[in-house]
C-alpha cells in the first residue's frame, strides 16, 4: 500500500513538472526551461533555477500581460544630465539699484507661490543716508526755500510795473522763481525717498527674501518673478557635435512634458557644453508642468541615427537581486524566467533592449514587478 502511494505520488510530480515546459525548450542565451518545479500551497513559488511558478488564478489577479518580442529599428538615445531653468522671457528679478530698509507695499509682502501681475508694486526701500547728508540736504532746502520767497516777491513786484518795465526783466524773474520751485522740490523729494520695487512681469513668486525691517544692499535680489508655463530645460553634455544630431528629446520619468531643441552652446562652461530645450505641456488637458526651477532632470536625447533592438514598455524592465536589469519571459502556461538584459531608454514609457532578448520570446510587459517579488 505505502509503496503505491509513493509511486503515484512520483507520477504526479513528474507529470506537473512536464507540464511547465515543453521537453528540451530552452531561452535565448541556451538555457533549459524544462527543468522541474516544486509544488507550493498557493502555488506561487521561486524555484531553485531563479525562475518563479504562477498559477493562472494568480496571472489574472496580478494583471499579467505578455507580447512577443519583435526586432525593430529604433532611434538611438543619449541620457543627458539636466536641470530646469528659467525662461528669461518669461521671468524676472526684482532688485535694489541703491539699497536701503525694506517696507511693505501696499499688499503687504508677497510670499513664495503667490500670483502677481507687471506692474504691481511689491515693496519700498527706503534709503538710508548718514546724519551729516541729510543735514546738509535739509540746510540746501531751507536756502532755495528762502531764495524762492524773494523770487516770488520779485516777481509780484515787476508784474505791477507791466508796461513800464521791459517784458524781458519780468520773463526773467518768472523763469528764476521756476528754477528754485524745482531745485527745492527736486532736493526735498531725496530727503527719506523711497524706492518701489515693481513686478517686471506677471506670474508666480518663484522665492522671496524680502522681510519688513529689512537692511538690503544695491543689486541684492530680494524677488523672483517666473512663468510655470514657460520654463527651459537645460542640458550638458561634453560632445561637441550632439547638438546637431538631437532629433528629439524627453524627459526620464516625467510625463506630461515635450522638449523642443533651441540650440547648443559652442563655448565650454565648467568643462561641459549646455544644450537648451523649451518645456512645453504634451497636451493642453495635461495641466501646468510638474517642474520646478532648478530640478535636476535627466534628458533622454534621441540620436539621429538608429539601433537594432526590441522595443518595450519601461515597465517590462526590472532588477534582479544583483541589480542587475532583467525580463521576465513566460516559458510555460505558468513559469516565467528573468532574462538578464542590456537596454536604452527612448522616452519616459519606451525602451530598447539592445541584448539578452531572442527572436519571439514571450515578454511580460505589465506586471512585471509583481513576478519579480515573489519569493
Amino acid at each position: 500500500m505505502k509503496r503505491g502511494l509513493i509511486l503515484a505520488l512520483a507520477l504526479t510530480l513528474g507529470a506537473t513538472a512536464a507540464a511547465l515546459a515543453a521537453p528540451g525548450a530552452h531561452g535565448p542565451n541556451g538555457e533549459h526551461l524544462d527543468a522541474p518545479t516544486a509544488a507550493t500551497p498557493n502555488g506561487l513559488a521561486r524555484l531553485p533555477d531563479g525562475s518563479v511558478n504562477v498559477p493562472m488564478l494568480a496571472q489574472r489577479r496580478m494583471g499579467l500581460r505578455t507580447v512577443f518580442a519583435v526586432e525593430t529599428q529604433a532611434a538611438a538615445t543619449v541620457e543627458l544630465p539636466g536641470r530646469v531653468v528659467m525662461d528669461p522671457n518669461a521671468g524676472g528679478r526684482v532688485q535694489t539699484a541703491v539699497g536701503g530698509r525694506v517696507e511693505p507695499g501696499p499688499q503687504g509682502l508677497p510670499v513664495a507661490g503667490q500670483a502677481v501681475r507687471r506692474g504691481d508694486v511689491l515693496a519700498f526701500v527706503a534709503h538710508h543716508v548718514d546724519p551729516v547728508t541729510v543735514a546738509a540736504q535739509q540746510a540746501q532746502v531751507a536756502e532755495l526755500r528762502a531764495a524762492r520767497a524773494v523770487a516770488e516777491q520779485r516777481v509780484q513786484r515787476l508784474a505791477g510795473l507791466e508796461g513800464t518795465v521791459p517784458r524781458k526783466e519780468i520773463d526773467a524773474a518768472r523763469a528764476e522763481l521756476e528754477g528754485l520751485v524745482a531745485r527745492e522740490k527736486a532736493i526735498a523729494g531725496s530727503v527719506g525717498a523711497r524706492e518701489p520695487l515693481r513686478a517686471p512681469i506677471s506670474g508666480i513668486i518663484a522665492r522671496a527674501d524680502a522681510v519688513a525691517g529689512q537692511v538690503v544692499e544695491g543689486k541684492d535680489v530680494l524677488f523672483e518673478i517666473v512663468d510655470p508655463a514657460r520654463v527651459l530645460v537645460e542640458a550638458t553634455t561634453t560632445d561637441a557635435t550632439l547638438g546637431a544630431q538631437i532629433a528629439g528629446a524627453a524627459l526620464a520619468g516625467i510625463d506630461g512634458v515635450k522638449l523642443q531643441l533651441l540650440g547648443a552652446a559652442r563655448v565650454l562652461r565648467d568643462g561641459v557644453l549646455p544644450i537648451t530645450f523649451k518645456a512645453a505641456a504634451a497636451s493642453p488637458a495635461a495641466g501646468p508642468l510638474p517642474l520646478a526651477i532648478g530640478q535636476p532632470v535627466t534628458v533622454v536625447a534621441k540620436r539621429r541615427d538608429t539601433v537594432k533592438g526590441f522595443v518595450l514598455p519601461a515597465q517590462a524592465i526590472t532588477r534582479n537581486p544583483a541589480n542587475e536589469p532583467v525580463v521576465w519571459i513566460k516559458a510555460g502556461a505558468e513559469r516565467y524566467i528573468p532574462q538578464p538584459v542590456q537596454f536604452r531608454p527612448l522616452d519616459a514609457r519606451t525602451v530598447v533592449v539592445t541584448q539578452g532578448l531572442g527572436a519571439d520570446n514571450r515578454v511580460v510587459v505589465q506586471g512585471a514587478s509583481l513576478v519579480a517579488q515573489i519569493r
